[in-house]
């Protein structure tokens, strides 16, 4: 059969791409797929991680952990360019995803984080001490940008430092979906803890709009503002060990996982993907029925959960302590770890033991820091990037629930 002027071009479009190994993201239908990429700048430590955590739910860093990100950051800092100069190994890396803002596209690495609700960026708003090699945002370089004159955004942290600036509506686009006018918050002041991540160019808050931080006029998030676009009213997290995960829009991938969908209620109450869990085992232990709420959390890198689980975690390991000068539970990296499940309704869930040895302390330590640590300081549970890679996540804004399924690992 003889192929429409159209066809062919679509044809010739597609072996284009395979043949040059362009990257190309899934759109069809309202369906839209967008891959992950490594920040090579980062590297791994369990008590910047932790401190991270802290500073974003806005509680005072304990004294002892303050002391081991003050002396982290100065045996990883050079005085005279302030910039990092670590090399990360292939496994200390994050994963960041290209978002394109303005008209032409400038795209930018942000960090999806399903605890926040504000698209917050570098740019050329940003004090120029504050940045250290991160891709700035240019609203003058963009024909589609629109200051929202009087509209403001500030986000305060736990040590005080805080983010700040500005307010554009700009064209958003993540894998082909697009947003024409979405809510860009140009930073003019931006806390130390993002200046020292060199490759994280912003964050992209996909939690309700009810806690996006802009006044006097509050702002929806980039999902809140794509929903009449999709096809259902979904977005899912299909994240990954030390591997590039994807974020769907529109569309639930029945490749990515195995088995049913387990949904379960979402309180949004605080604005957050907050449910509960039904229990917990440790290792090959059996299921203890302890409900535990907490919130799915894509910008957390640990798992949060009570001391009195954190306990019956690591008394499973040998030699593991909580050690103050470290900020959290510890143990011989050489030392053998169990798996960790928790169950969603009668579903369960294990994270591999190799997920919960989060990083070494230091370059050539022997000693590691945990990937589960306490959250009684933080005030909430949270079920970060560590238990999100142990399963394939639906966000359901339709229903306002979570879906969880299990997935190869």
């Amino acid at each position: 059969m003889a192929l429409s002027l159209f066809e062919l071009f679509v044809a010739i479009l597609a072996f284009a791409a395979t043949a040059t190994g362009i990257p190309t993201n899934s759109v069809r239908n309202n369906r839209f797929s967008i891959a992950q990429v490594k920040n090579t700048k980062y590297t791994k430590s369990g008590p910047l991680a932790l401190a991270k955590v802290y500073r974003k739910y806005g509680v005072r860093l304990p004294t002892d952990l303050a002391t081991a990100v003050s002396k982290i950051k100065a045996a990883n800092t050079r005085r005279d360019e302030g910039n990092v100069t670590t090399t990360p190994t292939d496994n200390d890396s994050e994963w960041l995803t290209p978002v394109n803002i303005g008209t032409p596209p400038q795209t930018l690495n942000l960090d999806f984080d399903t605890g926040s609700s504000d698209l917050w960026v570098f740019s050329s708003l940003t004090a120029a001490n504050e940045v250290t090699g991160q891709v700035k945002y240019n609203p003058d370089k963009s024909s589609t940008s629109k200051e929202l004159t009087g509209e403001t955004w500030s986000i305060t942290y736990g040590d005080k430092s805080s983010s700040s600036g500005s307010v554009f509506q700009d064209k958003v686009t993540i894998g082909g979906l697009t947003v024409s006018a979405q809510a860009v918050e140009a930073a003019k002041t931006v806390s130390d803890t993002f200046t020292s991540e060199s490759d994280l160019d912003g964050l992209l808050g996909l939690g309700f709009s009810s806690i996006n931080t802009v006044e006097p006029t509050q702002q929806k998030t980039f999902f809140d503002s794509a929903l009449p676009q999709l096809e259902s009213k979904v977005f899912t997290a299909d994240l990954k060990h030390d591997a590039p995960g994807s974020y769907n829009f529109g569309f639930i991938d029945k490749s990515a996982y195995t088995g049913e969908i387990t949904y379960t209620p979402v309180n949004s109450a605080q604005g957050f993907w907050e449910f509960t869990a039904s229990g917990y085992a440790v290792g090959d232990g059996a299921l203890s029925e302890t409900s535990l709420d907490g919130i799915a959390d894509t910008g957390t890198t640990l798992l949060m959960l009570p001391s009195a689980v954190n306990k019956a975690y690591y008394s499973q390991i040998q030699g593991a302590q909580l050690n103050n000068a470290a900020g959290g539970y510890v143990f011989p990296c050489t030392a053998t770890t169990p798996t960790f499940t928790f169950s969603i309704g009668s579903t369960k869930f294990t994270i591999p033991a190799k997920f919960m040895s989060y990083a070494p302390l230091g370059d050539g330590s022997g000693t590691c820091f945990g990937g589960l640590q306490p959250s009684e300081d933080i005030g909430i549970n949270i079920f970060g990037d560590i238990a999100l890679k142990a399963g394939f996540v639906v966000f359901d804004g339709g229903e306002t629930r979570l879906g969880w399924a299990t997935k190869s690992l």
